[in-house]
């Protein structure tokens, strides 16, 4: 049976586990404790220090991200000391950025805006001085505003611990530190696969998505959550809807597997297909070798394969018949495609788009 560690925060007794943080613990018991560069699926790090909280005979306040649970540990995070310093910090990366909510894509969805409010800011004490970087927009998926950048390294972390790519890290000293790929190349230049997971992860409107810019507010959109149809993993997705259309795709965290919130690029990005006015929406049959593609329901173009195959097999012999299937595919669809191509057309000539 696993051992219970007994602590006390904010005066309610709660048990932790060993090995657990405070915040970990007070998340757990429904506990709000502030935070800005922890992210659950990485190294906890204490870099932002908005988490501290005060912990009894301690000599200064902690980072409860990094700091775990011993027995009887009192801690506390609602009192003036607190408050204060999470003010102070939160107000210095508010002076040392460029934060404009006005045209910011995450407005209504960026947690520093939300610290600000939770923390009753109207203004901060020190003069505004952004670093004055162009913002990056070589690349039609991503981009990059580092004026907008808090360093709180949660896109360092996702690309290195979580997608393993380790395209991004830390670059300069003190008010030059930025992020970004070697040689402070952009995201074009480097070996980035843009599978976008910095992009989810970004607290700020540091990294956003090219594709969604002026194209809905987020509390304009409505969340869908559905499974991403480009292979047959069945990664869980959530689609930004609005006005009819996809704004934007991100990886579902709540539901968890298989894809525990991260998709490639094809899953986040490649959704432009589905409103393109190329986009075939109904069947399409030439009659003839020299006619024009006319419309036709299913039941005719169904009716035509058939037709088809069945006179092809007829004069030439099956195995003059091949199958192509698609990993757009979901597995059991692959699986009745195989199945109809060796049971009725009788032939082993069965290949896959994402071998080739």
């Amino acid at each position: 049976m696993e051992k219970k560690i007994l602590i006390t925060i904010d005066g309610q007794e709660v048990t932790a586990k060993p090995g657990q943080t405070i915040l970990e613990s007070a998340t757990e018991n429904g506990i709000f404790i502030p935070t800005l560069c922890h992210y659950s699926r990485t190294t906890n790090v204490g870099a932002c220090r908005v988490c501290v909280v005060e912990v009894e005979k301690a000599r200064s306040l902690v980072a409860s991200c990094c700091m775990p649970v011993s027995p009887g540990m009192v801690i506390r995070t609602n009192t003036k000391q607190v408050r204060d310093a999470q003010r102070m910090i939160v107000e210095l990366l508010w002076s040392s950025g460029d934060h404009n909510c006005l045209t910011c894509e995450q407005n209504g969805q960026c947690e520093l805006q939300n610290l600000i409010y939770w923390l009753k800011i109207e203004q901060p004490r020190f003069p505004i001085q952004a670093p004055g970087y162009a913002p990056e927009t070589s690349n039609t998926m991503i981009q990059r505003d580092l004026n907008k950048c808090v360093l709180c390294g949660r896109c360092i972390r996702a690309c290195n611990e979580i997608q393993v790519n380790e395209v991004l890290d830390f670059s300069m000293r003190g008010s030059h530190a930025k992020v970004g790929p070697a040689f402070d190349a952009d995201y074009i230049a480097s070996s980035c696969v843009f599978c976008g997971e910095c992009l989810q992860v970004c607290p700020t409107g540091a990294i956003t998505y090219r594709q969604a810019k002026f194209a809905g507010r987020p509390w304009e959109t409505e969340k869908v959550r559905t499974t991403c149809t480009y292979c047959g993993v069945g990664c869980q997705m959530d689609l930004f809807i609005h006005e009819g259309k996809i704004v934007k795709v991100s990886g579902n965290r709540e539901y968890g597997k298989p894809n525990e919130g991260s998709l490639c690029v094809k899953g986040r990005f490649g959704m432009d297909f589905i409103a393109h006015p190329d986009r075939l929406k109904k069947p399409l049959i030439r009659y003839d070798k020299n006619g024009d593609l006319k419309e036709a329901s299913w039941d005719e173009a169904y009716k035509f394969i058939a037709d088809k195959l069945t006179a092809v097999k007829k004069a030439s012999g099956a195995d003059s018949i091949a199958g192509l299937s698609s990993a757009r595919c979901t597995n059991e669809e692959n699986y009745l495609f195989q199945k109809f191509m060796r049971a009725v057309i009788g032939t082993n000539n069965v290949d896959h788009c994402a071998r080739l």
